[in-house]
């Protein structure tokens, strides 16, 4: 049960970091796939704090 707590954390933590980014850091031209959609930066973070959360 600790495990998948960590796994659903560090989806929660990647995704809001995925958002963050793409409030603040963002992309400017339009030309990036990920980080010009909130939807898609918070996705990817999530699935990359998955990721995390799980190896640790």
């Amino acid at each position: 049960m600790a495990g998948i707590m960590k796994i659903i954390i560090g989806i929660v933590l990647g995704a809001a970091a995925g958002y963050a980014v793409h409030r603040l850091v963002g992309c400017p031209t339009g030309a990036c796939p990920i980080w010009n959609s909130p939807f898609y930066a918070a996705l990817y973070g999530g699935v990359l704090g998955g990721f995390l959360g799980s190896s640790a």
